[in-house]
Protein backbone atom coordinates (compact mmCIF):
# COMPACT_ATOMS: atom_id res chain seq x y z
CA UNK A 1 0.00 0.00 0.00
CA UNK A 2 1.39 3.54 -0.92
CA UNK A 3 2.07 5.81 1.43
CA UNK A 4 -0.41 7.95 -0.32
CA UNK A 5 -3.49 5.58 0.13
CA UNK A 6 -2.59 4.88 3.74
CA UNK A 7 -2.36 8.30 4.66
CA UNK A 8 -6.24 8.69 3.04
CA UNK A 9 -7.49 5.55 4.72
CA UNK A 10 -5.83 7.00 8.12
CA UNK A 11 -7.84 10.16 7.87
CA UNK A 12 -11.05 8.13 6.84
CA UNK A 13 -10.91 6.04 9.82
CA UNK A 14 -9.71 9.24 11.75
CA UNK A 15 -12.99 10.88 10.91
CA UNK A 16 -15.05 7.88 11.20
CA UNK A 17 -14.01 7.50 14.87
CA UNK A 18 -13.49 10.32 16.57
CA UNK A 19 -15.18 10.35 19.48
CA UNK A 20 -16.12 6.81 19.35
CA UNK A 21 -15.18 5.38 22.50
CA UNK A 22 -17.72 2.31 23.06
CA UNK A 23 -17.89 -0.30 20.52
CA UNK A 24 -17.55 -4.33 20.38
CA UNK A 25 -14.73 -5.98 18.30
CA UNK A 26 -15.74 -8.94 16.17
CA UNK A 27 -13.47 -11.26 14.17
CA UNK A 28 -15.27 -13.16 11.04
CA UNK A 29 -14.61 -16.66 11.06
CA UNK A 30 -16.70 -18.76 8.28
CA UNK A 31 -18.33 -15.74 7.10
CA UNK A 32 -20.66 -15.84 3.54
CA UNK A 33 -21.79 -12.48 1.94
CA UNK A 34 -25.50 -13.00 2.76
CA UNK A 35 -24.65 -13.96 6.52
CA UNK A 36 -23.03 -10.72 6.74
CA UNK A 37 -25.73 -8.98 4.38
CA UNK A 38 -28.10 -9.77 7.02
CA UNK A 39 -25.60 -9.13 10.55
CA UNK A 40 -24.88 -5.76 8.92
CA UNK A 41 -28.33 -5.35 7.83
CA UNK A 42 -29.98 -6.05 11.59
CA UNK A 43 -27.76 -3.90 13.37
CA UNK A 44 -27.77 -0.93 10.64
CA UNK A 45 -31.80 -1.05 11.76
CA UNK A 46 -30.85 -0.65 15.63
CA UNK A 47 -28.56 2.83 14.09
CA UNK A 48 -25.08 0.60 14.96
CA UNK A 49 -22.64 0.86 12.40
CA UNK A 50 -20.09 -2.01 11.15
CA UNK A 51 -16.68 -1.36 9.41
CA UNK A 52 -14.21 -4.04 8.85
CA UNK A 53 -10.43 -2.14 9.42
CA UNK A 54 -7.35 -3.05 9.19
CA UNK A 55 -5.60 -3.58 12.45
CA UNK A 56 -2.54 -1.96 12.39
CA UNK A 57 -4.44 1.34 10.75
CA UNK A 58 -7.28 0.82 13.49
CA UNK A 59 -4.67 0.32 16.53
CA UNK A 60 -2.58 3.72 15.43
CA UNK A 61 -6.09 5.97 14.95
CA UNK A 62 -7.24 4.76 18.86
CA UNK A 63 -3.85 5.62 20.34
CA UNK A 64 -4.37 8.74 18.69
CA UNK A 65 -7.76 8.83 20.33
CA UNK A 66 -6.61 7.57 23.59
CA UNK A 67 -8.71 4.52 23.16
CA UNK A 68 -6.04 1.58 24.48
CA UNK A 69 -7.36 -1.67 22.15
CA UNK A 70 -5.97 -4.67 21.30
CA UNK A 71 -7.06 -5.82 18.23
CA UNK A 72 -4.95 -8.95 18.17
CA UNK A 73 -4.24 -11.17 14.84
CA UNK A 74 -6.95 -12.01 12.10
CA UNK A 75 -9.25 -9.18 10.62
CA UNK A 76 -11.49 -6.77 12.58
CA UNK A 77 -15.09 -6.43 12.28
CA UNK A 78 -15.94 -2.71 14.32
CA UNK A 79 -19.35 -2.21 15.50
CA UNK A 80 -20.28 0.37 17.14
CA UNK A 81 -22.81 3.16 17.89
CA UNK A 82 -26.35 2.64 19.84
CA UNK A 83 -26.69 4.60 22.77
CA UNK A 84 -24.23 2.57 25.28
CA UNK A 85 -21.92 -0.29 25.33
CA UNK A 86 -24.24 -2.36 26.91
CA UNK A 87 -27.28 -1.59 24.58
CA UNK A 88 -24.36 -2.17 21.50
CA UNK A 89 -23.26 -5.56 23.32
CA UNK A 90 -26.79 -7.16 23.87
CA UNK A 91 -27.84 -6.32 20.23
CA UNK A 92 -23.94 -7.78 18.93
CA UNK A 93 -24.50 -10.60 21.25
CA UNK A 94 -28.52 -11.50 20.47
CA UNK A 95 -27.70 -11.46 17.09
CA UNK A 96 -24.97 -13.71 16.72
CA UNK A 97 -27.29 -16.08 18.70
CA UNK A 98 -29.91 -15.65 16.04
CA UNK A 99 -27.65 -16.07 13.25
CA UNK A 100 -26.53 -19.62 15.10
CA UNK A 101 -29.47 -21.16 14.24
CA UNK A 102 -27.73 -24.51 14.06
CA UNK A 103 -25.69 -25.49 17.01
CA UNK A 104 -24.17 -27.76 14.59
CA UNK A 105 -22.96 -24.75 12.37
CA UNK A 106 -19.98 -23.26 13.14
CA UNK A 107 -19.46 -19.77 13.90
CA UNK A 108 -19.63 -17.15 11.91
CA UNK A 109 -18.09 -14.56 14.20
CA UNK A 110 -16.18 -14.53 17.44
CA UNK A 111 -16.13 -11.07 19.64
CA UNK A 112 -12.77 -10.43 20.63
CA UNK A 113 -13.38 -8.16 23.15
CA UNK A 114 -15.84 -4.70 23.89
CA UNK A 115 -14.57 -1.19 24.54
CA UNK A 116 -16.30 1.06 27.08
CA UNK A 117 -14.89 4.68 27.60
CA UNK A 118 -12.02 3.91 25.51
CA UNK A 119 -10.91 0.71 28.35
CA UNK A 120 -10.71 -2.87 26.92
CA UNK A 121 -13.70 -5.18 28.94
CA UNK A 122 -14.64 -8.55 28.17
CA UNK A 123 -18.48 -8.71 26.24
CA UNK A 124 -20.08 -10.04 29.36
CA UNK A 125 -19.09 -6.68 31.25
CA UNK A 126 -20.26 -4.88 28.93
CA UNK A 127 -23.79 -6.52 29.08
CA UNK A 128 -23.61 -5.44 32.67
CA UNK A 129 -22.88 -1.79 32.10
CA UNK A 130 -25.72 0.31 33.33
CA UNK A 131 -26.98 2.49 30.56
CA UNK A 132 -26.54 6.31 31.33
CA UNK A 133 -30.32 6.20 32.22
CA UNK A 134 -30.24 3.45 34.42
CA UNK A 135 -27.14 5.15 36.07
CA UNK A 136 -29.24 8.41 36.43
CA UNK A 137 -32.36 6.27 37.98
CA UNK A 138 -29.86 4.66 40.98
CA UNK A 139 -28.80 7.71 41.55
CA UNK A 140 -31.52 9.35 42.26
CA UNK A 141 -33.17 6.53 44.22
CA UNK A 142 -30.09 6.94 46.48
CA UNK A 143 -31.02 10.20 46.83
CA UNK A 144 -34.22 10.01 47.60
CA UNK A 145 -34.67 6.77 49.19
CA UNK A 146 -33.15 8.27 52.88
CA UNK A 147 -35.64 11.37 52.42
CA UNK A 148 -38.53 9.19 51.24
CA UNK A 149 -38.04 7.40 54.64
CA UNK A 150 -37.69 10.38 56.62
CA UNK A 151 -40.91 11.83 55.65
CA UNK A 152 -42.64 8.71 56.06
CA UNK A 153 -41.20 8.22 60.10
CA UNK A 154 -42.09 12.06 60.28
CA UNK A 155 -46.07 11.65 59.25
CA UNK A 156 -46.70 8.25 60.02
CA UNK A 157 -47.53 9.21 63.97
CA UNK A 158 -49.14 12.23 62.54
CA UNK A 159 -51.59 10.15 59.90
CA UNK A 160 -52.28 7.34 63.23
CA UNK A 161 -53.36 10.12 65.60
CA UNK A 162 -55.53 11.11 62.62
CA UNK A 163 -56.41 7.62 62.47
CA UNK A 164 -57.34 7.81 66.13
CA UNK A 165 -59.02 11.14 66.32
CA UNK A 166 -61.48 10.05 63.65
CA UNK A 167 -62.70 6.95 65.58
CA UNK A 168 -62.99 8.29 68.32
CA UNK A 169 -65.27 10.99 66.47
CA UNK A 170 -67.15 7.79 64.71
CA UNK A 171 -67.98 5.93 68.17
CA UNK A 172 -69.37 9.14 69.78
CA UNK A 173 -71.25 9.88 66.38
CA UNK A 174 -69.89 12.91 65.74
CA UNK A 175 -70.99 15.15 68.78
CA UNK A 176 -68.51 16.68 69.97
CA UNK A 177 -67.36 16.08 73.47
CA UNK A 178 -69.13 17.45 76.09
CA UNK A 179 -67.59 20.79 77.94
CA UNK A 180 -67.60 21.30 81.47
CA UNK A 181 -69.05 24.15 82.52
CA UNK A 182 -67.65 26.90 83.88
CA UNK A 183 -68.92 28.07 87.33
CA UNK A 184 -71.74 31.01 86.75
CA UNK A 185 -69.97 34.32 88.07
CA UNK A 186 -72.58 35.67 90.16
Amino acid sequence: MSKKIKELELNTLRATFKGVRDMVLLEPLKLDSATDYEFRKKLRDKKIRVKMVKNSLVKKVFTENGVSVETGSGPTLLAWGGESVKELALAVTGLLKELKKDPKAPDKFKIKTAVSEGTPVTIDVAEKIPTRKEAIGGLVAAILGPGSAIAGALVGPANNLAGILKAIEEKTGGAAPAETAAPAAG
